[in-house]
């Protein structure tokens, strides 16, 4: 059943995307990984990882502000990447007094290495899917980015 642009049937077409959002993303991540025999992180500790490869070295304080996170959730998170070899602290610069957090370089192969299974993975996916749900697909991921960037500015 195709979805009405009008705005009439929003409050459906938002439960449906929320439903199918969560499940995607993990069926990704999942699918991903396994296919490359990467180890099973947490979903927050992937968004720490991927806002540390966007933005650099940041403070635990910026961190938990750009996802929304409490700060004694981000120091268990950064607690735990540290210790499995993903993340390294060094004093700010400027203020001896704090800390930034970075990824290490064994975080920055396992983000690539995850990368590329993804996009092979989506790939394969795609190819089956009929060429009317490729080019909706394509049509959707600038609206999709769109929609994140009106969500962000909540």
């Amino acid at each position: 059943m195709d979805e009405r642009a009008d705005g009439s049937d929003l409050p459906r077409m938002a439960r449906r995307l929320s439903a199918e959002i969560g499940p995607f993303r993990r069926v990704l991540l999942t699918t991903a990984r396994s296919s490359v025999d990467l180890p099973d992180i947490p979903d927050a500790q992937i968004e720490v990882l991927r806002r540390l490869d966007e933005d650099g070295w940041s403070s635990p304080t910026a961190i938990g502000r750009a996802l929304g996170l409490a700060r004694s959730t981000v120091s268990n998170l950064v607690q735990a990447m540290e210790r499995d070899g993903l993340v390294e602290r060094r004093l700010a610069r400027g203020d001896g007094r704090s800390t930034e957090v970075g990824l290490t370089t064994l975080a920055r192969e396992r983000l690539a290495v995850y990368d590329a299974s993804a996009e092979r993975v989506l790939v394969r996916a795609m190819s089956a899917l009929s060429e009317d749900d490729r080019r909706a697909l394509a049509r959707a991921v600038p609206a999709l980015a769109r929609l994140r960037e009106q969500l962000d500015g909540d």
